[in-house]
């Protein structure tokens, strides 16, 4: 009975320590993909969370290196070379519902959006003719289920599912100067892209220990048929659809927690992105009478240059009575620039608290402090492919920080 006792206090806590999202990972992940609310033990759950993160980074020392576009720190332009904003506040929601089926399988819909970017330095740095502003997002509906039985102490859990995703943004650059053409200058691509994803995994539970390891394969998506529009037309007057392919990252994640003492748990993850997928992502036209459709290199592109991300993540929570339980964690994700773009190591702290008033309602409240460490981004030549041969830039270490909050309804 005692065993069971310390175990019940110590899911609650599990809960708590779920508050953190990989919202603050490197590429392009804001919620990434979470399926934590299949384990819970009670027969049906629904569950809603919402995170709110603010990066604060800065670049400085901003130099415009592709005259051909315009000299932009040089007279008569002389846009913003230090203190300039890369970075834009970004909400990251979450909805789940659970049920169990029978005994021993459980069963989970959800929607979330995992992949996303923003950053809007806006037409006054000297880095415009690089990027006005370019925004990213993701929606993924999901569908996943798991079956488990006994197996030594404890529960062997296999898992399987399936998600659709939908892939859209924008990109807006100085593609010449305003005083060279009758309109802004400005050129903005367009696009969407949709494809299908599986998962599959295991996990190994003792509910009277708080103890479970899972380990879960996230598949690629294959975005084979990107559509778009590149607007040209406060440049030379065309408007010119565009098509493209990528494929968004596969994910390997393992997290393991366990009952240390009466009421307190130990935690931890580490996950693995495929994000060395994302380098130069090219869109193709197909006018004979435009000679920018004839270059092999495509009419236009996204230039990233990512490796692979790894984050990797621990912390341990506490039980204070029935209602209240803690968390705190450490994270350390390491950055996907190669010396071209911001995305540097970052280290985020983490708090959260868990209020339960009655046996049927979960609370959680949390909140995270990080650094995002200095570098800088010139120009570098990744398998053959040049990146960063418009503008070059440097960054000191940033803050940022989030704000978490979810419910959860269980019966």
């Amino acid at each position: 009975m005692v065993r069971k006792i310390i175990s019940k206090g110590l899911l609650v806590v599990a809960a708590g320590c779920g508050l953190h999202s990989t919202a603050l990972a490197g590429g392009l992940d804001r919620g990434g993909y979470n399926i934590d609310l299949l384990f819970d033990p009670s027969r049906f759950a629904v569950e809603s969370s919402a995170t709110f993160v603010m990066p604060q980074r800065k670049v400085k020392n901003v130099r415009d290196i592709r005259a051909a576009d315009g000299d932009l720190d040089s007279p008569p332009f002389s846009f913003a070379t230090s203190g300039v904003e890369d970075s834009e506040s970004y909400f990251v929601p979450r909805i789940g519902m659970k049920a169990g089926i029978g005994d021993s399988a459980d069963c989970m819909l959800d929607y979330s959006e995992p992949w996303g970017a923003h950053a809007a330095p806006g037409r006054n740095w000297a880095g415009a003719n690089s990027n006005i502003e370019t925004k990213v997002e993701s929606r993924n509906y999901a569908a996943t289920c798991s079956y488990r039985f006994d197996a030594g102490p404890g529960q062997l859990r296999i898992i399987g599912g399936a998600f659709y995703q939908e892939v859209f943004g924008f990109k807006e650059r100085q593609v010449v100067p305003d005083i060279a053409v009758p309109g802004t200058g400005v050129g903005r691509l367009d696009l969407e892209g949709d494809g299908w994803g599986w998962r599959a995994g295991v996990a190994y539970e003792i509910p009277e220990y708080a103890f479970r390891a899972s380990l879960v394969y996230n598949s690629e998506v294959n975005l084979d048929d990107i559509t778009g529009t590149l607007d040209l037309s406060q440049v030379n007057g065309l408007v010119l659809p565009v098509t493209g392919a990528q494929k968004m990252p596969d994910t390997v994640e393992l997290k393991v927690q366990s009952g240390i003492a009466p009421d307190w748990l130990a935690f931890g993850s580490v996950k693995w992105t495929d994000w060395s997928q994302l380098q130069k992502v090219r869109f193709y036209c197909d006018n004979p009478l435009v000679p920018l459709c004839a270059s092999p290199a495509g009419a236009t592109s996204l230039d990233l240059g990512y490796r692979d991300g790894w984050t990797i993540s621990g912390g341990v929570g506490h039980k204070f009575n029935e209602q209240w339980s803690g968390a705190v964690s450490v994270t350390w994700d390491r950055g996907t620039s190669q010396g071209y773009g911001t995305q540097t190591d970052t280290w985020t702290f983490g708090a959260g608290v868990a209020y339960s008033p009655n046996q049927n309602v979960e609370i959680r409240l949390g909140g995270v402090l990080g650094v995002m460490t200095g570098g800088s981004s010139g120009t570098v030549t990744l398998d053959g492919e040049t990146y960063g041969a418009d503008v070059n830039y440097d960054f000191d270490d940033d803050l940022v920080a989030a704000l978490s909050t979810s419910l959860k309804i269980k019966f």
